[in-house]
């Protein structure tokens, strides 16, 4: 992970961040039925779930390396990965919600969207709360790199599969059609799609970071 060191990317992030706070903020966007300047929304809420598909990607690829070479490392960027993914997994929860107060009418409306979402995120913090609780540090390790490895295609149905087999408000689901040439314009566009990899950079940032302290606290530990 010697890429992780490097400054660029972050630098990167930044960049696009604010580039896409501004322009979300002041470009033109269409002008919907009962969405109207609500659609903003769309360059927060939805980058948000990109970040944390993209940190709970990595961490699904650590828990297999470690379960194929037992390194501590390994356990602790998954670990932290997670954490980082289930950060994100909360923020496109409450933007989502907040986003639902004004178009659907109520902050939750049992969507099956919502729904799913919501189990998913339970299902992520089972694996935090099952490494928690487990003493042995490998025994721990491999548990929980199982336990990450079968959640993450789980999420993958609840979140992407399922809602679509049901009637949904939600855009993209139900055959409830999601944001394209009709409701998004090339503005919208230009924003939109910077903003998935930048948030996605600092997702990964804010993992490289947590995995940096936990690693110092590993070693002191095992000095100690």
């Amino acid at each position: 992970m010697k890429f992780i060191y490097q400054t660029w990317w972050k630098v990167l992030a930044v960049v696009i961040v604010l580039y896409t706070l501004i322009a979300g903020l002041l470009l033109n966007v269409p002008h919907m039925p009962i969405l109207h300047e609500t659609i903003r929304n769309v360059y927060f809420h939805v980058p948000m779930w990109m970040a944390m598909f993209t940190v709970f990607t990595i961490s699904v690829i650590y828990s297999i390396k470690y379960l194929m070479n037992a390194k501590p490392e390994y356990d602790l960027i998954a670990v932290e990965c997670a954490n980082t993914g289930v950060f994100f997994f909360s923020v496109g929860l409450v933007t989502g919600m907040m986003w639902a107060k004004f178009t659907w009418g109520e902050f939750w409306s049992n969507d099956p969207k919502q729904n799913s979402a919501a189990i998913a995120f339970l299902l992520y913090c089972a694996y935090l709360v099952l490494r928690n609780s487990i003493d042995e540090e490998q025994k721990r390790a491999r548990i929980s790199a199982v336990y990450n490895i079968f959640a993450f295609p789980v999420m993958i149905v609840l979140i992407m599969i399922l809602p679509r087999q049901t009637d949904s408000l939600h855009p993209g689901n139900g055959g409830n059609p999601a944001f394209g040439k009709l409701d998004m314009d090339n503005h919208m566009r230009i924003v939109l799609y910077p903003a998935f990899i930048a948030w996605s950079l600092i997702g990964v940032w804010i993992a490289t970071l947590r995995y940096r302290i936990s690693l110092l606290e590993y070693k002191k530990n095992a000095i100690d």
